[in-house]
């Protein structure tokens, strides 16, 4: 058995999604394992974390305690999943947590492979790339909370960790000599090692490198290698995922709710104005979250049977400036994080039961208001965004999207918007 820990929920779901394309039985939990709950049936157990942004401290804490709950549940690799774009806090947490756990488990090297081809991230010469451009010169280096202004992988983990890095370049990953070369580093003094790839092909390299490692990291594209190399000695086939999740993501009443400000989430919300009811959450006109909630839920009253709903708190970077420097950037991202996940309650009583949710810090908010402990993955709607069913403490249906990812339709094509007209937005609170 495979045990995931990822730092944010949407990035739980994206991982959960690439180990369960090769037909692995797939159990998702947030904030950690339930203990009431049994996992012999899965393959795979993924731990969704809220721990990107937290204090490294707390980071590790919490890694720690789900790596030992792992390991008692009897996973023999532990495979912490981050962001494709290797984001962190400014100090820095995927370093920290891969000390802690390397040290809990007794890992000899940790290898590193964020690259995710199917979204577009790919790693040469320990350089990140987002497409066709760094890292650094991406949309990511605007990030409110994790601007990445550096596309050296090599570089940004030494900050962050006490031990060695190293690189395996393109070149040994081609040539099939990953493992050797992992192997002269570790000689060398360097434990932790960043990969070099490009597709799929790379990345299955590299997962046969990592056969019987205790601590792999990565992103959705390796664990997707994993589950490959997997499947093929144990014989699951792809498409044996639970079929659940994506039948009642089909029927029941829908909403959404967006707190992710990332361009390709601002362009979803634009598409779904054009169609459909919106209302954008403004905390420097409205500072309190429950007033928010309030103005939120008594609209969402006014156009119902006009349309599916979205409520949103997403801003482009000048408004976005404006509540940070009004409100500070703590107090603005906690204030309408909290009023998404009092409105996601007040949907649900209101009879939702098909709720699609972008952004990482706002999933996490919403599955916490919702009592949300675990689910089971079914059919993704886009790459990396897997229909979840969970059926306590009320069946639901979730779509957890992560900011940067899916098409412009995503959101729409989820909530089963009709795309034949167009639609007024709603007011600002």
């Amino acid at each position: 058995m495979i045990g995931a820990i990822a730092d944010d929920l949407t990035g739980a779901t994206d991982v959960a999604a690439a180990f369960g394309s090769a037909g692995l039985r797939v159990g998702l939990f947030f904030g950690g394992i339930d203990p009431s709950a049994s996992t012999v049936e899965f393959d795979v157990i993924v731990v969704g974390l809220k721990t990107r942004t937290v204090p490294a401290d707390e980071a590790v804490a919490r890694s720690v305690a789900v790596a030992q709950a792992l390991a008692a549940r009897g996973c023999a690799q532990v495979y912490v999943k981050y962001c494709s774009t290797f984001d962190s806090s400014p100090a820095g947490n995927i370093g920290p947590v891969a000390d802690a756990l390397a040290a809990e488990l007794h890992a000899g090297s940790v290898v590193f492979a964020p690259t995710t081809p199917a979204q577009g991230r790919t790693v040469y010469q320990g350089h990140l790339f987002v497409g066709d451009v760094l890292l650094s010169e991406s949309s990511m280096r605007d990030h409110p909370l994790t601007p990445m202004t550096d596309a050296s992988l090599p570089r940004v983990l030494r900050a962050q960790t006490t031990h060695e890095v190293g690189l395996v370049a393109h070149d040994a990953v081609r040539a099939g000599s990953v493992s050797s070369r992992i192997a002269r580093l570790h000689a060398q003094g360097a434990d932790f090692v960043i990969v070099d790839a490009l597709d799929d092909a790379d990345l299955d390299e590299v997962a046969r490198a990592v056969r019987g490692d205790r601590l792999v990291t990565g992103a959705a594209g390796l664990a997707a290698a994993i589950a490959r190399d997997t499947a093929r000695s144990t014989g699951a086939r792809a498409g044996d995922a639970d079929d659940t999740a994506e039948r009642l993501a089909a029927a029941g009443t829908a909403a959404a709710l967006a707190g992710s400000c990332s361009a390709r989430t601002r362009e979803q919300i634009a598409r779904w104005q054009q169609l459909s009811p919106a209302l954008r959450l403004d905390p420097v006109t409205t500072p309190d979250s429950e007033q928010l909630a309030a103005h939120a839920l008594a609209w969402y009253e006014r156009v119902q049977g006009s349309g599916t709903p979205l409520i949103f708190s997403s801003a482009d970077p000048a408004e976005l400036h404006r509540s940070q420097q009004t409100l500070g950037a703590g107090r603005a991202a906690e204030l309408v994080e909290h009023a998404l996940g009092l409105i996601a309650t007040g949907l649900v009583r209101r009879g939702v039961d098909r709720l699609i949710v972008a952004g990482g810090e706002t999933s996490g908010e919403v599955v916490r208001a919702l009592g949300v402990t675990h689910g089971r993955i079914g059919a993704e709607a886009a790459p990396g965004v897997p229909w979840i069913f969970a059926d306590r403490p009320a069946p639901i249906a979730l779509l957890l999207k992560s900011g940067n990812y899916g098409d412009t339709d995503l959101l729409v094509r989820a909530a089963g918007v009709r795309t034949t007209h167009t639609h007024d937005s709603g007011g600002t609170p």
